[in-house]
């Protein structure tokens, strides 16, 4: 709007420029045929003339000697040019100059022994009331663009705003009862959509979350309560006569197995509560060699029918290559946990172990010859307390595997299974290495 404005003035200046330059040269042509023996015919003309509103024409001899003047309507219109105003214009030929609100030009004429300057001016009535007309139409223009422009991006942001409004509304109505409730979510690509798709996606995984700590809870009071409910009853069934020397030493005897049973529940439990509690864990340099070496020690120490085959491969030059950076008892009770379940469930129980090192990872496979894991439940033998169907009545709480697993995710690793007819059962941990960048952020 203000360029129009500004180009528009420009434009009326010089329409007005040209009107009053075209009648100065009409009035010098005209006196250069009348002269000053004639200047009533001049003036005649000048009245006969409306082209210039409130016209002003004076005429300056070569002593700037007012010899002819006309005003259109009183003398008060006269057009005074001053002697530099005259000086310039005989030394440009024409000047253009502006007097009040009124504009002009001071035209120099030399004819022979006439020497004169013309000086013709007026006020641009009808420029200046376009112009005014002009401005506010442009100055409507903007307040109503404004307006509009607020009515507009008023809706704009309402209609924008109504989604995220609706997304709130639905957020407040989920609640830890009420995780089941989801984010209504259309087909476009947009952010909102990417955004309740996200949310959605959340509350899967918290939903995820709560059933697991439900169950796990369940399952923690469960294995719990077998023992203790055991020995209350062999407690009460004993109390309830008196019993022989042997037969006290046999209701200990069973007491003191579920007692046992309940310390190494506890433990296992502690263990998983450590895993979860990063900051109190003592970081260092580990040897997996040396920690693989105690294990089938410690292993082949609970039972007399277990048995270890571990195999070490070819070492690597680099030291770095076979050390981690992590927690020894962690990661000593990871490795345990699955080389001890690989005994347990094998019908030789015998566990194969087997260590190597691809670059900046170390790789230790477990495998044994137990019966097939069904496909379906492999992805839940890592789940706190599930034990899988083929375990027959081997004894055990199903928290060996879960806690292998977050030891190994803790250390920034990778444990897998894979169980066919083929290969066995085999489970691959793979965990990053002193020459890898991954063990910089290990348990961080």
């Amino acid at each position: 709007s203000v360029s129009v404005y500004y180009f528009s003035k420009l434009e009326r200046r010089e329409t007005f420029k040209g009107r009053i330059t075209a009648r100065a040269n009409i009035n010098t042509q005209l006196y250069s045929i009348v002269g000053d023996t004639n200047l009533v015919a001049l003036a005649r003309f000048d009245s006969s003339s409306t082209t210039i509103p409130r016209k002003s024409v004076t005429i300056y001899n070569k002593e700037n000697v007012p010899i002819y003047q006309f005003n259109a309507r009183s003398i008060a219109d006269t057009i005074k040019g001053s002697p530099e105003i005259l000086r310039l214009a005989r030394f440009q030929q024409r000047y253009y100059f502006e007097e009040g609100e009124k504009e002009a030009i001071a035209y120099h004429y030399v004819d022979g022994a006439r020497d004169i300057v013309i000086t013709v001016g007026g006020y641009d009535e009808e420029g200046w009331a376009r112009l005014r007309k002009l401005k506010n139409i442009l100055f409507g223009s903007l307040l109503t663009g404004i307006v509009l422009t607020l009515v507009v991006g008023y809706a704009f942001s309402k209609q924008l705003v109504r989604p995220i409004s609706q997304i709130i509304h639905e957020v407040n109505e989920i609640s830890s009862q009420n995780l089941s409730h989801r984010l209504q979510a259309g087909n476009s690509q947009d952010e909102l959509n990417h955004l309740a798709n996200t949310f959605n996606e959340l509350l899967n995984r918290l939903q995820d979350s709560f059933i697991i700590q439900r169950r796990f809870i369940s399952n923690a009071s469960h294995e719990l309560s077998t023992p203790l409910t055991s020995i209350l009853s062999q407690l009460e069934v004993t109390l309830h006569k008196d019993r022989t020397k042997e037969e006290y030493q046999q209701v200990m005897q069973s007491i003191h197995e579920d007692v046992r049973q309940m310390q190494q529940l506890t433990k296992s439990l502690l263990e998983i509560a450590k895993t979860g509690s990063q900051g109190s864990i003592e970081l260092n340099e580990v040897r997996v060699d040396e920690v693989l070496l105690k294990v089938t020690a410690d292993v082949q120490k609970i039972s007399e029918t277990y048995n270890v085959d571990l195999d070490f491969g070819d070492f690597p030059e680099d030291e770095r290559s076979f050390l981690v950076f992590g927690n020894y008892d962690l990661l000593y009770s990871a490795i345990k946990n699955v080389v001890e379940n690989g005994c347990k469930y094998s019908p030789n129980n015998v566990s194969i172990v087997s260590l190597s090192f691809p670059p900046g990872n170390i790789v230790i496979k477990v495998r044994n010859d137990g019966d097939i894991i069904a496909e379906e439940e492999i992805e839940n033998i890592f789940q706190p307390f599930y034990r899988s169907g083929n375990i027959g009545q081997a004894k055990g709480f199903g928290l060996g595997l879960a806690l292998a697993k977050r030891i190994i995710s803790l250390h920034k690793g990778q444990i897998d299974v894979q169980s066919d007819i083929v290969t066995g059962t085999l489970f691959t941990i793979l965990l990053p290495n002193l020459s890898s960048p991954e063990h910089y952020t290990a348990v961080s």
